[in-house]
């Protein structure tokens, strides 16, 4: 399932679509259905428009092949990526800064593509929106 949202903005011409992909690793479909999946997938990439790509991952795990496989197809065409780490109040805070420097590593991210966050807790959410404006309207943050 593909979610789309129309964002409006306050200034004319400067809304935007924010397209949610909910649990691409996770779907339990035929493989028929996953392979038109990843082509939905690889065409919302290709759009030279793309500002770049929200990536929800949970803190608690171990990035999974297709998390893999979307970091190498992100890097490959030079897609801006911002990592939210989510669910960082599941983890003790001594351990968090691990988790995400482990994770940074893994997906070869840089510092200023991570942030780990907690919606129960409301931690880096407001860093996250800065992070998320910078996407949409460069040179802001």
């Amino acid at each position: 399932m593909l979610n789309v949202f129309e964002m409006p903005a306050a200034a004319p011409g400067g809304g935007y679509y924010l397209l949610d992909l909910p649990g691409y690793g996770y779907a339990r479909a035929s493989q028929a259905d996953l392979r038109a999946f990843r082509l939905l997938i690889t065409h919302l990439l290709d759009r030279a428009r793309l500002m770049g790509v929200l990536w929800l991952l949970d803190i608690r795990r171990e990035p999974s092949d297709d998390d893999r496989a979307m970091q190498a197809f992100f890097a490959e065409r030079e897609t801006p990526v911002l990592a939210a780490l989510t669910k960082s109040d599941a983890v003790p805070r001594a351990v968090r800064t691990k988790r995400q420097r482990e994770l940074r590593s893994a997906l070869e991210l840089e510092d200023d593509q991570v942030i780990a966050t907690s919606a129960r807790k409301n931690e880096g959410v407001g860093e996250l929106r800065e992070a998320i404006a910078g996407l949409i309207q460069p040179g802001t943050m």
